[in-house]
């Protein structure tokens, strides 16, 4: 990532990019930039192509086309597929790329073994698109809301970051609604998270979580009504749920055999701003709770499946059951 930065502050580009990776505001936010300043709005000497069925000849050609009045043609291929399956034709093209080409590969999932990979490693720059750690994504917000006169104190940003979780498309869309909805006021609270930002269904689950672990029926009810009530499929529910549990279950082995709190985020793939949340959740059940709880889970998810108890009850009745510590009959 050092490298790209460094090569569009500089301008001084190389002539084949792969990004790749889970973080899909990155991807298009670096693909854009490399894209603005490589080509412009210099259209006859741009080639787009998407999907997993492109024409390879037919790319070749594209790419093999000299420049029209320019000294650079741009040829952008995204979600090819190239770097998951391979493809022997383009790998042999990239190793011999005419100096006026600059191509670029943008890729959510790539295989790095397969050759073509290691052909672009080899003659260009092959950058992963990561997940922002805690501290940079708070700054990465707090850039964005400085440039819109705003600013959010660190109570009420982690407070947003927990209604909209971590994935940055979200995060942005929500940044701006806020932006709006704050209108001339130069500070965003809590109360103004509150009535903009659109909760995520995993945040009311790990809510739900907590309230069972303390016991609380009516307050994991009362999550679970929500959810129904904003047409959230039940079958989402449940799996949620038994995703939550089977995480923590893993978090409290965990913790048993003293992992660090870092390494338990990356063994159980939680992104790492969150993983203080999901060690103070553990620490409210024990293990064996926890494990029945994980197959009461499945059992209510089997009932469903086999037509013996209806979803939206079967859920009621599995939170009742968890949350007062009782066997689900």
């Amino acid at each position: 990532m050092e490298r790209l930065n460094q090569d569009l502050k500089t301008k001084n580009f190389q002539h084949l990019y792969l990004l790749y990776g889970d973080e899909t505001y990155l991807r298009k936010n670096y693909k854009d930039m490399l894209k603005n300043a490589i080509i412009g709005d210099d259209t006859m000497n741009f080639t787009y192509y998407e999907g997993k069925d492109i024409d390879v000849e037919s790319l070749i050609d594209q790419a093999e086309t000299m420049p029209f009045f320019a000294e650079k043609r741009l040829v952008l291929v995204e979600n090819s597929g190239f770097f998951k399956n391979g493809n022997e034709k383009m790998q042999g093209y990239i190793s011999n790329m005419p100096d006026y080409l600059y191509l670029i590969f943008v890729e959510k999932e790539v295989d790095k073994r397969t050759s073509i990979f290691k052909a672009v490693k080899s003659k260009g720059s092959a950058v992963e698109m990561q997940p922002y750690t805690p501290d940079k994504m708070k700054l990465w917000i707090g850039r964005i809301l400085k440039e819109n006169g705003k600013i959010i104190r660190e109570k009420d940003m982690e407070y947003l970051l927990r209604q909209t979780g971590t994935d940055m498309v979200n995060i942005k869309t929500e940044l701006e609604k806020l932006i709006s909805y704050v209108g001339d006021s130069s500070e965003i609270n809590k109360e103004d998270i509150d009535a903009i930002v659109t909760r995520q269904i995993t945040d009311t689950i790990f809510e739900m979580i907590k309230a069972i672990g303390e016991q609380k029926r009516t307050a994991a009810l009362n999550l679970y009504f929500d959810l129904l009530k904003r047409r959230e499929a039940p079958a989402k529910i449940l799996a949620l749920i038994e995703r939550q549990f089977n995480l923590l279950l893993q978090t409290k082995e965990l913790l048993m055999l003293k992992y660090t709190n870092a390494n338990i985020a990356s063994k159980i793939g939680v992104n790492p701003y969150f993983i203080n949340e999901y060690v103070g959740q553990a620490r409210n059940f024990d293990y064996e709770t926890l494990r029945i709880a994980f197959e009461e889970c499945i059992k209510t998810d089997e009932s469903i499946k086999t037509g013996r108890i209806k979803d939206q009850l079967a859920i009621e009745l599995l939170i009742i059951a968890l949350a007062d510590k009782k066997p689900v009959n």
